[in-house]
């Protein structure tokens, strides 16, 4: 059993570990102005004009919805005719690689001859590998009409190596957005 203190500073390592862990970066652009109120009615363009943030309606649909969703659980309102704020998103999905060094001396020393072990540089092989990844990013754009100024403009930045670890990422960037948009409300 683990007396008061103990559990306390297991506790703050397990948080300290899990926020360590986060794969999104989020980047705050473009602050035109501080905002004057809070706001609580908005509207999303891309739903109102058709257009499309993404290539895949499905990763579309999961930001619209999760948008919508998450904003409307922090109290705003949903009014396409006279929005407080008006937001627009968009997104950058860029195919990247990265060179991955293969470590050729393993942690029990140089390995200046180990029979029984594998060694690749006696196989030919190269101790340098290539990843592809994607570099996604979701643009959000929060713009208030009265002053036909920004707010703001947050970027949610992630690595995705595969199309459920894409859909897994635009989720958790669409919270982390909605995160930073309330946490900026409050402070001004």
């Amino acid at each position: 059993m683990l007396n008061h203190q103990t559990f306390k500073i297991v506790l703050f390592l397990s948080v300290l570990a899990l926020s360590s862990c986060s794969s999104i970066e989020m980047f705050k652009e473009k602050t035109e102005f501080a905002p004057y109120k809070k706001y609580s009615t908005f509207a999303i363009l891309n739903k109102e004009f058709d257009q499309k943030g993404f290539n895949d309606p499905f990763l579309d649909a999961l930001v619209l919805d999760g948008l919508e969703f998450l904003l409307a659980e922090q109290g705003l309102v949903y009014d396409a005719n006279e929005p407080e704020i008006i937001l627009r998103y968009t997104s950058n999905e860029d195919p990247r690689q990265k060179e991955i060094v293969n470590n050729r001396m393993p942690m029990w020393g140089f390995r200046v001859w180990d029979p029984w072990m594998y060694d690749p540089r006696f196989m030919n092989q190269s101790p340098v590998s290539t990843k592809n990844y994607e570099l996604l990013q979701l643009i959000v754009d929060f713009i208030d009409p009265k002053n036909d100024k920004m707010l703001m403009r947050l970027t949610a930045v992630s690595e995705v190596t595969s199309v459920k670890d894409k859909r897994k990422k635009v989720k958790k960037s669409v919270q982390k957005v909605v995160e930073t948009y309330t946490a900026h409300i409050k402070v001004n």
